[in-house]
């Protein structure tokens, strides 16, 4: 109890930059996680890890030589996920999605995101989804937790097919699954 009422308060002073005022619930987790691949030698990458509750469960769901990237800008959040999962598939990049491709330069399985795009510039958000869409291998899926579901339009254009899970409790979550099939226009 005392560790959920720390995080809720490190989460709220953060609002800006986690885009949420508590850890994701369990439905959350298991929805969001629910597209990864349990083959050999998948890569992860996970925007906006926070407390790591979703990180978590993307170890328990990929293989043992999987791997994970995870981004997160808070330091704080960076020190206590680097004590709280020691697992040597777990990579932990204190940075911003937005340079992503800095950091990864293989073709990724998996988008996992928690980031807050209702706070990022038009700019920031086009960039984000651009450079994860060209980093995903063909048959992959950019899996994003929000409490909006007006962001949606944003990821529409980007990827080849996209949906919208609707988590019914308080607050809602809305979970986009959005497929890169290769079969996207050129963006102009």
């Amino acid at each position: 109890m005392k560790q959920k009422l720390k995080t809720t308060l490190a989460f709220t002073k953060n609002l800006f930059t986690t885009g949420a005022f508590m850890e994701t619930s369990e439905k959350v987790e298991k929805e969001i996680c629910k597209h990864l691949s349990p083959e050999e030698n998948t890569l992860v990458v996970e925007y906006g890890m926070g407390h790591g509750n979703i990180t978590q469960n993307i170890l328990k769901h990929i293989s043992k030589t999987s791997r994970v990237y995870a981004f997160e800008v808070n330091p704080d959040f960076c020190d206590f996920v680097r004590k709280a999962i020691p697992d040597d598939r777990l990579t932990i990049i204190q940075d911003s999605a937005e340079n992503v491709k800095n950091h990864v330069k293989q073709e990724v399985d998996s988008v996992i995101s928690s980031i807050p795009f209702t706070f990022l510039s038009k700019h920031q958000s086009e960039k984000i989804l651009a450079d994860s869409y060209e980093l995903m291998r063909k048959g992959s899926y950019f899996s994003q937790v929000l409490y909006t579901k007006f962001n949606f339009k944003k990821f529409v254009p980007v990827f080849d097919q996209c949906e919208i899970i609707r988590l019914k409790h308080f607050p809602t979550e809305y979970i986009y699954h959005c497929l890169k099939n290769g079969k996207r226009k050129e963006l102009a």
